[in-house]
């Protein structure tokens, strides 16, 4: 398994968003973190605070329009065609001919069977994909380590619910799918969540918007600061 979701304890702080990591721009839109040169070189317009834990040249940018009519956003993101080179960023930051907003058009996912894997996790996994069809791409319940270990994914208590394209990509959708699940804890048995760097725990935090989330440190990448996918820990 190529996830390494650590249990407790976790470092918080302010969020480490790191460079060519996703982001909200000016009015929520899809943004990415760069300098402010390549943000104003790309035409786009950046945004201060959004990428707080990065040097202070580094800034949330957005492009609201590129290409003909489209928009840019994270190609995970995009319900239409897409084409690279007319916006800001790294290549999955591309013009999206769609105005549609958290889309992922996959395949139904094969669901993880019960067994290392516990049923709390499954029917949990069965429950978020009915509810997002066509959002999530793929399911990851066991990792081939020790129970009780450093990972819910140990004790086959953890589901990584992959929001985003394959290949290192990244998405903004999976903040919907990580608000449902919090609306949702009690039906689904949930021991905390974390997306986008964030995590929220029923134990200690209110419900509220994910945006208003505890933090996270940075842990180097996409994938290890929970961009392309939604990681949901139940109670056993």
């Amino acid at each position: 398994m190529r996830f390494s979701t650590l249990l407790l304890p976790f470092v918080f702080g302010v969020a480490r968003a790191a460079v060519n990591e996703p982001c909200y721009g000016p009015s929520g839109r899809h943004g990415v973190c760069i300098s402010s040169s390549a943000c104003s070189s790309g035409g786009g317009t950046s945004i201060t605070g959004a990428c707080p834990a990065d040097a202070s040249d580094i800034r949330c940018c957005s492009l609201p329009t590129c290409g003909s009519g489209g928009n840019c956003r994270w190609n995970s993101d995009c319900a239409g065609t897409s084409q690279t080179g007319l916006c800001p960023g790294p290549s999955q930051f591309r013009c999206c001919s769609s105005s549609a907003t958290g889309w992922g058009g996959y395949g139904s996912p094969t669901i993880p069977a019960v067994g290392a894997c516990r049923s709390v996790a499954v029917n949990g996994a069965r429950a978020i994909v009915a509810a997002f069809p066509g959002r999530v791409r793929e399911v990851f319940c066991i990792r081939d380590c020790a129970c009780p270990g450093t990972s819910d994914h140990c004790c086959g208590l953890a589901t990584d619910m992959m929001c985003a394209d394959s290949g290192g990509a990244a998405t903004l959708s999976g903040r919907e799918i990580a608000e449902w699940v919090m609306r949702n804890r009690a039906s689904l048995n949930v021991r905390y969540i974390i997306w986008g760097q964030k995590i929220w725990n029923p134990s200690q935090d209110s419900v509220r918007s994910w945006d208003t989330w505890r933090t996270m440190e940075d842990r180097g990448d996409l994938t290890q600061n929970h961009w392309d996918h939604v990681h949901v820990s139940y109670n056993g």
